[in-house]
């Protein structure tokens, strides 16, 4: 994969970032910065490596740049969800805060996002603790919420969530769906394959989608 900087240097630019934005002069956090950029990185690279455009690819390889809004939001989710599964709860916190106010972006540390997925300008997006699959596309203030019993949407691959969106509680929404841009969807439990899904719940239209987010969005098999 190329980078914009070296794995060294992005590990000095992440600890000067959290400890500038949060002076609270704690050092626990610091020594998992390596090994979790590490891991962190690995999984940026397979997740862009399905993702074809000029700022995803550059003669047959993913790219990682530090300075695009999209892949460093992508990255800190990757570096604070590695904290979170190693048990470095003060690094998970300050990398998923930090996401929050560069990006604008609440995707909270123990939310198992799938492997490969694009986030796109995801200013303003919430998104919870639902079951996501890969090929997973969530724009600009999307919502993914749970209901008040505490139920999350089941997402089965290939979806995407356009601008203003919102997916909240008992929602199953099948392969190749896509939720259109300011449609609030709740107890959807029709989980067909191939839907659109728009409007306000309890309205909500349901058509088909000719489309493919596969062939739109990703490259299946990249070499």
């Amino acid at each position: 994969m190329y980078t914009s900087i070296s794995s060294a240097q992005l590990e000095n630019y992440i600890e000067n970032q959290l400890t500038h934005f949060f002076p609270d002069n704690t050092t626990d956090w610091k020594k998992a910065i390596k090994a979790c950029c590490s891991k962190a990185l690995e999984r940026v690279e397979y997740c862009f490596h399905s993702i074809p455009g000029k700022y995803y690819q550059s003669n047959g390889k993913p790219v990682f740049n530090h300075m695009n809004a999209d892949h460093y939001a992508t990255f800190l989710y990757f570096l604070s969800h590695e904290a979170y599964l190693s048990g470095n709860i003060p690094l998970a916190e300050k990398a998923f805060y930090l996401n929050k106010a560069l990006n604008g972006l609440d995707l909270f540390y123990s939310v198992k996002m799938p492997d490969i997925f694009i986030l796109v300008h995801p200013v303003g997006s919430v998104i919870g603790n639902a079951k996501f699959s890969d090929y997973l596309v969530i724009y600009q203030n999307v919502t993914i919420g749970s209901d008040k019993d505490g139920v999350y949407p089941s997402f089965s691959g290939e979806n995407v969530l356009y601008s203003g969106s919102s997916v909240i509680g008992d929602c199953q929404i099948g392969i190749n769906s896509v939720i259109g841009a300011r449609s609030f969807v709740r107890k959807l439990t029709d989980s067909g394959n191939n839907r659109i899904y728009s409007g306000m719940y309890p309205n909500i239209r349901v058509t088909p989608n000719n489309g493919s987010v596969l062939n739109d969005f990703f490259m299946e098999n990249p070499a």
